[in-house]
């Protein structure tokens, strides 16, 4: 599959790295392709990597992860030529500068607004609840985190699906994209307790049932 990761960043490069290696051709759109954390990109898989603009990663792929700050993307996905029926894996938080709350997600998500911008996408948020420490390693002695995601259309929440299992994540279908109203403050939740209660990136979500 080919693949577009927006951002360089870590949550960008721990999945677009770990897909390289798992066969994909993964194509990195950054800001500046030719700083230093985007052009050594290549040299960190033996698999298949690219860097350049966004829209050069945009134009290449069929799927696109979205690992940019909210307040960019409207604007780099406005900018590529062609978005039908490309899927989007959105895993933006909007989250306020104080990391304390999002500037929207329960009335609408973020997913929904990209949705509502780019119609003719397919939009599945997913890979938001976790950190990139557990994108890197997502097994937890004999658990594997859970990676939840959520969408309209099935057949992109299939690929997204297969995609987490490649990387060992339990996938884990919320339903219809307006579930996103969900997995965003969930995320939260996340932050919180990663950032101000101390404990860390090295902590997931696991989903239990019997």
């Amino acid at each position: 599959m080919k693949i577009a990761v927006l951002g360089t960043g870590n949550v960008g490069r721990s999945l677009g790295l770990r897909w390289a290696a798992c066969g994909h051709e993964v194509y990195f759109g950054a800001r500046n392709p030719t700083s230093d954390e985007a052009s050594s990109l290549p040299q960190q898989t033996t698999g298949t990597v690219c860097v350049g603009s966004c829209t050069e990663a945009i134009g290449a792929a069929d799927s696109i992860l979205l690992a940019i700050p909210w307040d960019q993307t409207q604007g780099v996905l406005a900018a590529a030529e062609n978005l039908d029926s490309k899927i989007v894996m959105d895993c933006i938080n909007p989250l306020t500068a104080d990391l304390t709350g999002l500037t929207l997600g329960y009335e609408i998500s973020a997913a929904e607004q990209i949705a509502a911008w780019f119609p003719t996408t397919r939009v599945v948020k997913a890979f938001n609840t976790l950190s990139a420490a557990t994108m890197e390693n997502p097994l937890y002695g004999d658990q594997r985190a859970s990676m939840f995601y959520c969408g309209d259309d099935a057949e992109a929440k299939l690929v997204v699906k297969q995609l987490a299992e490649e990387l060992e994540f339990d996938a884990i279908d919320c339903g219809p994209l307006r579930l996103a109203r969900h997995l965003e403050p969930l995320a939260m939740l996340y932050v919180h307790l990663a950032v101000f209660e101390g404990w860390g990136g090295d902590c997931a979500f696991k989903m239990l049932k019997r």
